[in-house]
């Protein structure tokens, strides 16, 4: 089981900052890129077998994951003598749109709320996956955590987003698959906050109980508290 969502006022939504990968795009692409692609092609340049490479990397991702550098491709390209933009261009064709995403922004756009990107994803790899899906027509800002020198999941991240992104935490919903970064939002004072369930198409949808959960953005398809009232008193 997981946490089930209250019905969101969008009247007491201002703002709505996304997560990219996971949440507007499927997981399934950095998962095949970090735990198969990356290691088939180390272990070819080391004469390593696949299995080899595996348990040569997981280690060394485990060691920084949730940091700046887990996600820097700079990072990575250093430390494993690849290149990693063009290993992810290789697979480029995997990266894909989270269903009813698309229509979910547009009807934001429709009540005039603000839609931020707020990423830890390099900016190497924004480019590549803001190109491959066209969301940043969808957006009025894209925000690297990169560019703030700080992971979301630093309590750190949110005094900084603050001062390039003023906004009211409790007129702001944000929708994230990382539980961790969800809970450095809460403790920074976010009212609205909503998990993934299914942040990978190819895995089993997750129970999480910390907070409330979506499996998909069709449950979440705003109407403003004047619409949800008149649709509940059976109006037209």
């Amino acid at each position: 089981m997981s946490a089930t969502h209250d019905p969101i006022d969008w009247d007491q939504i201002d703002s709505v900052f996304l997560d990219m990968d996971g949440t507007l795009l499927d997981l399934h692409f950095d998962n095949h890129f970090w735990l198969e692609h990356v290691p088939r092609r180390y272990g070819e340049a080391r004469g390593l077998s696949l299995d080899e490479a595996r348990a040569e990397l997981l280690p060394r991702y485990r060691d920084i994951e949730g940091t700046l550098n887990w996600y820097c491709v700079d990072h990575w390209s250093r430390e494993l003598g690849l290149d990693i933009v063009l290993l992810k261009q290789e697979v480029e064709h995997l990266i894909a749109v989270h269903p009813h995403v698309m229509e979910f922004l547009e009807a934001l756009a429709s009540l005039g709320k603000r839609r931020v990107l707020v990423t830890n994803a390099h900016q190497k790899t924004l480019g590549l996956k803001l190109e491959r899906t066209r969301l940043a027509g969808h957006l009025e800002r894209v925000i690297s955590s990169h560019d703030l020198g700080v992971a979301k999941e630093s309590p750190g991240f949110w005094p900084r987003l603050q001062d390039i992104e003023p906004f009211d935490p409790t007129r702001t919903l944000f929708v994230d698959d990382n539980l961790g970064v969800l809970e450095a939002a809460r403790d920074y004072g976010l009212r609205w906050l909503l998990a993934v369930r299914e942040p990978d198409s190819r895995k089993p949808r997750r129970s999480i109980e910390t907070f409330p959960a979506i499996v998909n953005f069709s449950e979440l398809m705003p109407l403003s508290g004047s619409q949800a009232a008149r649709a509940s008193a059976g109006e037209s």
